[in-house]
């Protein structure tokens, strides 16, 4: 009884340690993707914030202005997000 009991004390020791490895790998990616968002909402213009937000309160948007408006917004993202990427 005491091997089975080690046997599965040891499993989930290990399965916390991975779990523990993806919530750090998450939190990390999260924080990259905030100064991401913070970061296109400065590059934005007040025209193309109006327009996403009257896209996210009618639902689906067209997909020819949504991909104007996600060419122009990730175009600027791109070198910062290389840049962020060698340091992560």
């Amino acid at each position: 009884m005491d091997l089975v009991k080690s046997h599965l004390m040891y499993a989930v020791r290990e399965e916390v340690e991975v779990l523990k490895e993806q919530i750090k790998e998450l939190i990390e990616k999260n924080s990259q993707l905030e100064q991401e968002n913070t970061l296109l909402k400065t590059l934005a213009s007040p025209e193309q914030l109006a327009q996403f937000q009257a896209q996210l309160q009618t639902g689906s948007p067209p997909s020819s202005s949504q991909s104007q408006g996600t060419t122009t917004q990730q175009q600027p993202a791109q070198p910062a997000s290389q840049g962020s990427g060698p340091s992560a």
